[in-house]
């Protein structure tokens, strides 16, 4: 059950690329939609299931306002990355920010890299050069690949906060993260866009990318987190950008090129053979 309901929590996240390029309004506010129904249902579900730990969250403060901070700008990166790129070369390069954080590992947290990990790092750098090289080559847009890379960094800041975390549950970290994220966004809005006017057509998309997407879809993922083995875990959550890429395929009719497939395919397959080595 564990297993199924890990692997429908990356299938759900796979679908956000498609909300995202259906809804009129900026990446960013809709980010803040997102953090602003999903906040207030994970909220919810962290108080019913016991409430808060105010001795952790005390422990834990910094850090879940680091995380809660990247987060918010983690996503909205992502959302630009995908309406100003495309959704799947968006999330491919999106998922090299674990790989980021595995090269940063020996300076924040004095942890080695051993061969094997360096080796899948060089694998998912490479990917990277291909298709970013592919982007640039092809005319694409420069500032949708500067996104990308940007909601990358901002993914491995997010696992570096995270790592940190030591006394706060998962739920608990994930309603407080939401309720930051909206915060930071909602102050970045103001700023950058103005206060969001969907129109009365990109309400049920909004809709379900609060509900579904964030609330349904992380109550799902902490449920099996907490019950998973981590090797498990992290070759679980490549479900994400392969489903991505195939909703993207199926419901945007987005292509590859050949040298983007190949990319593809040694961000994805470096990316698991890092993780599977730890």
């Amino acid at each position: 059950m564990y297993y199924f309901m890990y692997i429908l929590s990356m299938l759900i996240f796979g679908t956000n690329g498609y909300y995202v390029t259906n809804i009129s309004i900026e990446g960013s506010q809709i980010v803040l939609f997102r953090t602003i129904i999903g906040g207030l249902l994970l909220t919810g579900m962290a108080a019913i299931r016991g409430g808060f730990d105010r001795m952790a969250l005390r422990t834990d403060a910094p850090f879940l306002l680091g995380g809660g901070i990247a987060l918010g700008l983690n996503w909205v990166a992502l959302f630009e990355a995908y309406r100003l790129l495309n959704v799947s070369l968006a999330t491919l390069i999106y998922y090299i920010g674990p790989v980021l954080f595995l090269l940063s590992t020996p300076f924040l947290f004095r942890e080695k890299l051993s061969g094997i990990k360096l080796a899948a790092a060089g694998i998912v750098l490479i990917g990277l050069i291909c298709i970013s090289g592919s982007i640039v080559a092809g005319g694409m847009n420069f500032q949708g690949l500067f996104a990308a890379v940007m909601s990358a960094l901002l993914y491995a800041t997010l696992i570096a906060f995270n790592k940190r975390i030591a006394r706060t549950g998962g739920m608990q970290t994930a309603a407080i993260e939401l309720d930051v994220a909206f915060v930071v966004v909602f102050l970045y809005v103001m700023i950058m866009t103005g206060f969001p006017h969907p129109q009365a057509a990109d309400l049920p998309y909004l809709s379900a990318i609060g509900v579904i997407n964030t609330g349904l879809a992380y109550f799902l993922y902490f449920s099996g987190l907490q019950k998973l083995p981590g090797h498990a875990v992290a070759l679980l959550s490549y479900v994400d950008p392969v489903s991505a890429l195939v909703f993207s395929a199926i419901l945007l009719h987005e292509t590859l090129t050949p040298i983007q497939m190949v990319g593809a395919a040694l961000i994805i397959g470096g990316a698991m053979f890092g993780e599977r080595a730890k």
